[in-house]
């Protein structure tokens, strides 16, 4: 775990407490060196004992903004407050910036509180370490698997289509042959050939024999050949059957859990309005306030669509998309940017960090909804 506070003494403080608990324990006082610190450590946990909650926030917004790691490292961050300040290191958790906080300046009788904070939060992390895949990641597998019937069934069909056209021009085939040499037949009785021939009623059953021996049984062959590949066909279709079922039955499971959408605005209104929008229509919203409050979703709940403002506290909409689309088990996730400025720079950066699409304010509803059931197919 890692300690960080801008006074050293503050840091081996906290540290000594926690290391009759823990086996390993570092610090980072150097304020150039917040980000190489937590990218070096890899903590767990990460304990901010700085002596205001507002210097917690700020080494907490650097790291997001520098650190390498912090988007891929799983860690619970614990913040140490003062008395005066319980409300808002609560807000802030409520909000997700920080996972837990511990009244500790000054110290009170309570010391092991804080080793107690930072055990809950190993137990947690093991607890998702070791946990089956999510309901959600079920789901989404369940709703690609919901086209596999259709597209089976395409091409089951196509597959007969092409097998019938093949019986086709072999049946085409052989009354094409059959008729020319019914018409050299009939040139031969009519004596209409180039050369006089001694006997016209051999020649013509020459003819016969020749037609059957060498066209009529090859062609009635590959006729034949042709009924076990339509068969096949059937017996397939008969044979996938059962595991459509399955893919049936998953898919109406997969219904039952509703995608998720992280709608990302400092602005309340502007939650409330696009709120409004999607509520109930089977979509499960989730809303944050600023970019390091939409990360901390996105690193427990990964959404299926995220809905994001450009002009954000913090760290701007477009840094956070870049920090999504650079964690490769983030990077399939749409974003769609939203702002009230459409300025092609802006436009342009967005698209090239990898957004999926703009929308500019004031949202319309149509384009909005459209949006939604590009990125969310049948939501």
């Amino acid at each position: 775990m890692l300690v960080a506070s801008d006074k050293t003494e503050d840091a081996a403080l906290v540290k000594k407490l926690l290391d009759t608990e823990f086996g390993k324990v570092c610090t980072s006082t150097d304020p150039d060196q917040t980000a190489a610190d937590f990218d070096r450590n890899r903590p767990d946990v990460l304990v901010l004992a700085f002596d205001s909650i507002e210097k917690s926030e700020r080494h907490n917004l650097g790291l997001y903004r520098h650190s390498a790691t912090i988007h891929v490292q799983p860690h619970r961050t614990i913040v140490l407050c003062g008395k005066e300040e319980v409300q808002r290191a609560f807000r802030l958790c409520r909000e997700g910036i920080f996972d837990d906080y511990v009244l500790f300046w000054p110290m009170t009788h309570d010391a092991p509180r804080l080793p107690m904070s930072v055990h809950l939060a190993l137990r947690e992390l093991a607890g998702l370490a070791a946990r089956a895949p999510s309901a959600e990641e079920f789901a989404a597998q369940a709703r690609r698997l919901a086209t596999l019937e259709e597209l089976l069934s395409q091409q089951m069909a196509r597959g007969e289509e092409h097998i019938e056209s093949v019986g086709r021009a072999v049946a085409g085939a052989n009354e094409d042959a059959g008729a020319a040499f019914d018409a050299f037949s009939q040139r031969l009785e009519g004596d209409e050939l180039p050369e006089r021939v001694g006997s016209v009623e051999g020649l013509r059953r020459e003819i016969g024999r020749l037609k059957s021996e060498a066209i009529d049984a090859p062609l009635h062959s590959l006729s034949e050949s042709v009924q076990p590949l339509a068969r096949w066909a059937g017996e397939f279709r008969e044979a996938t059957a059962p595991h459509m079922e399955s893919v049936r039955a998953l898919n109406a499971l997969a219904g039952e859990i509703k995608p998720t959408v992280l709608v990302v605005d400092d602005d309340a209104f502007q939650r409330k309005i696009i709120g409004s929008i999607l509520e109930g229509k089977n979509r499960r919203l989730l809303f944050a306030a600023s970019g390091i409050e939409a990360l901390s979703i996105v690193r427990e709940t990964r959404p299926d669509l995220i809905l994001m403002d450009v002009m954000l506290p913090g760290i701007d909409g477009v840094e956070v998309l870049r920090t999504i689309k650079a964690v490769p088990r983030l990077a399939g996730i749409p974003v769609v940017m939203t702002t009230g400025r459409s300025e092609k720079d802006i436009v342009m950066k967005s698209l090239k960090a990898g957004a999926s699409g703009f929308l500019v304010k004031p949202l319309a509803r149509d384009a909005l909804l459209a949006r939604v059931r590009e990125a969310l197919p049948g939501s």
